[in-house]
């Protein structure tokens, strides 16, 4: 048996056998919701999680409710381009081969999606009093990565709510904001999370000159072993104990503002490399 952070077993375990969707309208969005546990009366923080490109609000379940087991209110908008199990009718508004051609134009609908269910929340009689706005983070998955990247800086065109802390990046497609030379501009600490056999996505993080280099620190790189594109879907379980373990130890730091944990920077079994540099380097806002 593999080693596992004990305490964070229990919770990937116990949300797994709990988890359970909430589905509100927000904004004219239909947003799934995993609810905070063990917040009681205190405001607790909040993230928001993007999805990929044909994938689902719900299709992360195991890493949202273990977040909520956490004390996280997870709130996950349906983009339009969402399939949910179904083949998405929807094609690229560019082609992903041709990332010099996308721009702050490109899949700004999925960032307004984001700011929009933010500004309902806060004006929510149901929501607001529960929520702490002031502790705010940015979950993504593939194409979910671009947006909750352009949302944090990415893109400066697409601005971005007060209260944002950290920008979780999972298996993020990147290559426009390399292309066009953005990525310095994050003003929040980034996790990227990638995997060896993501063919697609992670050497464009884990390069020279790539996407972990280019961001500005705090910034953290954790590449599991053998993960392909689909590791961060509910379908692949091999690395869900990793991804878990990290997220969490990431968020907290930087969301909740906790001392860093041995599990953000220490390395695991399933796991082919760390990295991670502390320092301060990020633009003011």
């Amino acid at each position: 048996m593999r080693f596992i952070f004990p305490a964070l077993l229990a919770l990937t375990l116990s949300a797994r056998a709990a988890a359970q969707d909430r589905v509100v309208s927000l904004a004219g969005r239909r947003v799934a919701v995993w609810e905070g546990r063990g917040t009681g009366t205190v405001p607790a923080p909040v993230l928001f999680f993007s999805h990929g490109f044909g994938g689902c609000e719900t299709g992360s379940s195991f890493l949202n409710a273990a977040l909520a087991a956490r004390g996280y209110w997870v709130f996950a908008p349906r983009h339009a381009d969402a399939g949910c199990g179904a083949r998405s009718a929807e094609r690229p508004d560019v082609p992903f081969g041709l990332p010099a051609r996308w721009s702050d134009a490109t899949y700004v609908a999925r960032a307004n999606d984001i700011l929009a269910v933010h500004g309902a929340l806060q004006a929510s009689p149901a929501f607001a009093a529960r929520l702490d706005f002031s502790r705010v983070g940015y979950v993504g998955h593939s194409l979910g990565g671009y947006t909750v990247l352009g949302l944090a800086g990415g893109w400066s065109a697409w601005g971005h709510a007060p209260g944002v802390r950290a920008v979780l990046a999972l298996s993020p497609y990147i290559e426009p904001f390399l292309q066009h030379g953005t990525l310095s501009e994050l003003f929040v600490p980034v996790m990227f999370q990638g995997g060896t056999a993501d063919d697609g996505i992670t050497p464009h993080v884990t390069r020279p000159g790539g996407g972990y280099d280019t961001a500005p620190a705090p910034k953290h790189l954790v590449v599991f072993t053998g993960a392909t594109h689909g590791a961060w879907g509910d379908r692949r379980r091999r690395s869900h104990d990793d991804i878990v373990a990290y997220s969490i130890a990431f968020l907290d730091r930087y969301v909740r503002g906790l001392p860093t944990s041995a599990a953000l920077v220490a390395g695991r079994p399933g796991v082919a490399s760390v990295r991670f540099d502390t320092t301060s380097g990020r633009p003011a806002r």
